[in-house]
């Protein structure tokens, strides 16, 4: 066991007297008698080996399995009686560890407030001082909030205000769609391609697009059976055209469109080429700036895909497959692809002014179940906000 002294320096002779040290904590007496919880979660006194024989020390541990470990947290009474069993001279060098865990969790935190702010260290003081100045009573909040509410409702009226949330709606929920042209005359011109890919992009794609434009059958059943490609590009790479430069268009939408949907499956992207070397880097950099949040972790910043990400790139897929499938695609496929619910994926579509219907899904997908379609066509349905009792209603099996 370790000893401790304390030397103390003579300047005018240059000489150190050394002496035996002992270590205290020190317990606070808070007005109204003495804290006793606290005088037991400071820790218990460590009597120093230099002042005291280790005689009798052996004889602790096993008390303590017995009384403590075996039996759980005493009683108070009970825990005072044993302290009092073990003497001085026999507790020597011996710490009590399980002392702060018998008492985390009934410490009276009014006490504990009282201890930092008389024997506390200077970050557990500045915490305590931050604390009690942004306590804010419940009263006091629930008074200004109810006149703020009331300021508003008379300056505006009722129905000026759920106009505003309805207008707040449209907004949040156009945050990640494509840019929509509402006065196009065509339904190509509502979600125009060159938002969905730049002429720099859509040029990138032309080396990567090749291997699908010129997969032979036997190479579209092996990517089949590896399932290196969505169900959706899978369906649409049996009918590509035969016409070169139409072949080649809808081969460059649909590898773009796979990559799309392989990125949504990612959570952190750690990698500097996240979809693998293949991919173009004007792609590689459009993913990381359009389709990533930056966040703050473990002391480096990382680019996550998080939720409202993920309903931005579904809401592209599902423009970019709109203008791979004449305005009209199945959503319950490119749902399946993506992994979302049927409800999250019809909400996207709804907020891209498309039309749902049913429709019968293609055979040997998902049971054959009924599939729904999403159409864009003119004029675009007005958007409607729901009403306050159905926005937050799910579906009941």
């Amino acid at each position: 066991l370790p000893r401790y002294f304390v030397g103390v320096l003579d300047k005018s002779s240059g000489q150190m007297d050394v002496y035996n040290a002992e270590i205290f904590n020190m317990q606070p007496l808070l007005s109204g008698g003495r804290c006793w919880e606290s005088q037991l979660l400071g820790g218990s006194v460590l009597l120093l080996p230099a002042l005291f024989p280790w005689q009798g020390a052996r004889t602790i541990p096993s008390l303590v399995h017995q009384r403590v470990l075996h039996r759980g947290v005493l009683p108070r009474g009970e825990f005072e009686a044993l302290l009092e069993a073990v003497s001085v001279e026999g507790a020597a060098g011996f710490v009590f560890p399980w002392v702060h865990r018998v008492f985390q969790s009934v410490f009276c935190p009014v006490q504990m407030d009282l201890c930092i702010e008389a024997f506390g260290t200077s970050k557990q003081k500045r915490a305590l001082s931050s604390r009690r100045m942004n306590a804010v009573g419940s009263d006091i909040v629930s008074t200004a909030v109810t006149k703020a509410a009331a300021n508003v409702i008379d300056a505006k009226g009722v129905t000026a205000l759920m106009q505003d949330v309805a207008q707040d709606d449209v907004q949040s929920i156009s945050a990640f769609l494509p840019p929509c042209h509402e006065d196009a005359d065509r339904p190509e011109h509502v979600y125009k391609f060159e938002d969905l890919l730049s002429p720099a992009e859509y040029e990138a794609l032309q080396v990567p697009a090749a291997a699908l434009a010129s997969a032979t059958a036997e190479e579209m059943a092996k990517r089949a059976e590896e399932r290196s490609l969505c169900s959706f590009v899978l369906e649409e790479l049996k009918f590509l055209p035969t016409d070169e430069r139409s072949r080649d268009h809808k081969a460059r939408c649909l590898w773009f469109l796979d990559t799309l949907i392989k990125f949504s499956q990612q959570k952190v992207i750690k990698k500097k080429h996240p979809m693998g070397p293949e991919c173009p880097h004007i792609i590689s950099k459009k993913l990381m700036k359009n389709f990533t949040s930056l966040t703050y972790n473990n002391g480096s910043i990382q680019n996550l895909i998080s939720a409202s990400m993920k309903a931005k790139i579904t809401a592209y897929v599902i423009a970019l497959a709109l203008h791979i499938n004449n305005f009209q695609t199945d959503l319950t496929v490119l749902q399946n692809d993506m992994k979302l619910s049927e409800s999250r994926i019809l909400d996207i579509a709804k907020a891209l002014r498309l039309r749902v219907s049913k429709a019968k899904g293609v055979p040997g997908l998902e049971n054959d179940q009924n599939h729904k379609l999403g159409t864009l066509s003119l004029p675009l349905p007005t958007q409607k906000a729901a009403p306050e009792g159905q926005r937050k209603r799910k579906k009941m099996n």
